[in-house]
């Protein structure tokens, strides 16, 4: 991918004020005043990723434009809520969220200003909206971790609905409390429908599946051999590979649109305004295709392990292409019904 140069804010000032766009007075025939917008610029950003994900990310968006990033940081479910309450007040310009459900939960309730096309055309279809109210900036997948002293790839079956079978009783690490977990619950039933999945999460829990409190606690206790197999997202393990190329796991992806192979994204979008603002739009713009730019991408896939998800950026540690992961075929911004999904698990136990 060619290596673009971020647009600077005064850049984006000088040409809104030579185009007139978005500051004509409907109610005057004389020239549209032009509204000043100071630069370097103040970008708010909401935050459902952590500081130490996405913080330097947004730090060498400042160091390259000048411009100044606000963050507030918070869950995203957390976030999402604020900023519905918010609506049209919200001083938010962008908003990074964990996963696409939160993400199609804004667009439903009309609080998302469209992207440009010409930031959207930086990321495949399957990974952004339809509608083109928010783009995938990382893409994180599902996987069946395994410990390589007890298991091998064909011991693996078919789907991640198999994993009901008593052969594989007290063997299981899963995090029902994690949302990149009640994510792929949210997956599992619009794939198979609530009675099937209720079933599944029933399944799993009368196979003595041992609880851990995230993701990075199951892939550490599959290498020390706690249990055989995990639930989880891809890239924890190559944190721990990272630091010891050793270490005894490995992961599996299961094939034909697994409901268990699931790739989420963290994305970003561009709350709406209760009053269209075309400097406030281009400054949102210019940090997303920031995050879509090589800088960005290739901080994420060689830092936090994440697939990169703008085009021409490879995957780091020898990881499979993400063109090779047959994730299921469905609009991630229908992944938004996370509230029926807590109900579930609290009614099977697996969460109080």
């Amino acid at each position: 991918m060619r290596n673009r140069t971020v647009m600077n804010s005064f850049l984006v000032t000088t040409i809104l004020a030579l185009t007139g766009i978005g500051f004509a007075d409907p109610a005057s025939e004389t020239e549209p005043t032009q509204e000043k917008v100071e630069s370097p610029a103040e970008i708010i950003v909401y935050s459902g990723r952590s500081e130490s994900l996405i913080g330097p990310a947004l730090k060498k968006y400042e160091d390259a434009t000048g411009n100044t990033v606000k963050v507030k940081y918070g869950s995203t479910s957390g976030l999402t809520a604020l900023l519905l309450e918010e609506g049209g007040a919200t001083p938010a310009h962008v908003f990074i969220a964990q996963d696409a459900g939160a993400l199609g939960a804004l667009a439903k309730n009309r609080r998302l200003a469209p992207i440009s096309d010409s930031v959207l055309v930086e990321v495949e279809p399957r990974f952004r909206s339809p509608a083109g109210h928010w783009v995938g900036v990382t893409g994180r997948a599902r996987s069946v971790a395994y410990n390589t002293n007890a298991m091998n790839p064909s011991d693996m079956p078919d789907s991640i609905r198999d994993f009901t079978d008593p052969k594989w009783k007290g063997r299981i690490g899963w995090a029902p409390g994690n949302g990149s977990f009640q994510a792929f619950v949210t997956a599992m039933r619009m794939r198979d429908g609530d009675a099937k999945t209720e079933a599944w999460l029933r399944g799993i829990m009368a196979n003595e599946a041992v609880v851990y409190p995230k993701n990075s606690a199951i892939v550490r206790a599959l290498g020390a051999g706690e249990v055989d197999l995990g639930f989880v997202n891809h890239y924890y393990l190559y944190r721990f590979l990272s630091e010891d190329p050793e270490f005894p796991v490995k992961n599996h992806f299961l094939p034909n649109g697994d409901p268990g192979t699931l790739v989420n994204v963290a994305g970003a979008c561009m709350p709406k305004p209760a009053t269209p603002d075309a400097a406030r739009v281009a400054q949102a713009e210019e940090l997303i295709r920031f995050l879509l730019d090589e800088e960005a991408q290739t901080y994420f896939a060689t830092t936090t392990y994440e697939y990169p998800l703008a085009k021409g950026i490879a995957p780091a540690m020898n990881m499979p292409p993400l063109s090779s992961i047959e994730t299921p075929d469905m609009d991630l911004s229908n992944l938004d019904d996370l509230e029926g999904t807590l109900v579930m698990l609290r009614k099977v136990g697996a969460l109080p």
